[in-house]
């Protein structure tokens, strides 16, 4: 009954010409994950690649920014048949003639390549053939994408969307309470000379020691430890292909540990002076926050400037 009340939901919207809300568009979705999940493919691994792909569409040049609910997009030799002359078959006895992979979803005799109830079934049923337990589908994902990097953030999205329940995870925070003293300014590019040339792939937070670090979004704490550059620093992995770095830490949260899952405003740590040496070394430079932000693409990982992100986030917090 509930998956049929999305449905109808998001219908009426569309019926009535109106533009659906981002509300609208994650219920459809989530209709449509739970529609096509199984005993050995649970909704939250179908949402995750297809957030993936709608990640890499957003930042990727050579890839098509696919129209409608889902992102997830096959290619058209993989669809139809690498052997298929027709590229735009919906044909089930000429795809599978043609060692295609085309399913038809919606039960329309068709296996359309472009329908988001064929694209999810024809995911579903891939994932299905290689078992339910997660190295299964790690598996899949490996022999499908080619990656291991790409695994990695897939996964780190099915926990957050399984442990959180929901495709709503869009909420960020500003990296410190702004109750506390602090100061920052765009420092993005500028020279570095510790540990040889190169430039500054962050953004400086400066505050008194102890000040507490908050993680700015959902995600998955994928490093924890000691870098000779950054100190103890955290590494934290969201569900937007972002991977968020918090160096020169003066501690760590001691209930926190390498895969736990986090939320905007978890306490990670507390602003340090830590880095530039071995493990241990600090008091080099003044304490203060460095924070970064890396977005992945299905192939490379690139830093950007986190500045615009962290003015935004402040105002929001001191609106709160």
């Amino acid at each position: 009954m509930y998956v049929l009340a999305l449905s109808l939901l998001f219908l009426t919207v569309v019926s009535a010409k109106e533009e659906p809300t981002q509300e609208m568009i994650l219920e459809e979705r989530m209709r449509l994950y739970l529609q096509f999940e199984n005993v050995t493919v649970p909704w939250y691994y179908l949402a995750a690649v297809d957030q993936f792909e709608r990640n890499i569409q957003q930042v990727r040049n050579d890839i098509p920014k696919k129209e409608g609910t889902v992102a997830i997009q096959f290619s058209d030799d993989y669809w139809t048949g690498p052997l298929n002359p027709d590229k735009k078959d919906t044909s089930l006895e000429s795809i599978t003639y043609s060692d295609g992979n085309g399913l038809d979803g919606n039960e329309d005799g068709k296996a359309n390549i472009n329908d988001a109830e064929d694209v999810l079934y024809t995911m579903a049923t891939y994932l299905s053939g290689y078992g339910q337990a997660e190295e299964d589908f790690k598996l899949a994902l490996l022999d499908y994408y080619q990656r291991e990097d790409t695994v990695k953030q897939i996964i780190a999205i099915a926990k957050l969307y399984k442990h959180f329940e929901t495709l709503d995870l869009d909420e960020h925070a500003f990296p410190v309470p702004t109750n506390y003293n602090y100061s920052y300014r765009g420092t993005w590019g500028a020279s570095r000379g510790w540990g040889g040339r190169r430039i500054h792939e962050g953004t400086d937070l400066f505050a008194g020691y102890g000040t507490p670090v908050r993680a700015t979004s959902y995600g998955v704490i994928e490093i924890m430890g000691w870098n000779d550059f950054g100190g103890w620093r955290v590494g934290i992995r969201d569900a937007h292909n972002t991977y968020h770095y918090f160096a020169h830490l003066a501690y760590f949260n001691k209930d926190l540990k390498e895969g736990d899952i986090v939320e905007p405003r978890t306490i990670i740590g507390s602003v340090g002076s830590s880095g530039y040496g071995k493990a241990g070394t600090s008091g080099r430079f003044p304490p203060h926050l460095h924070y970064g932000m890396y977005k992945y693409n299905g192939r490379t990982e690139w830093a950007f400037d986190p500045y615009p992100s962290l003015r935004i986030w402040e105002r929001q917090d001191k609106q709160k």
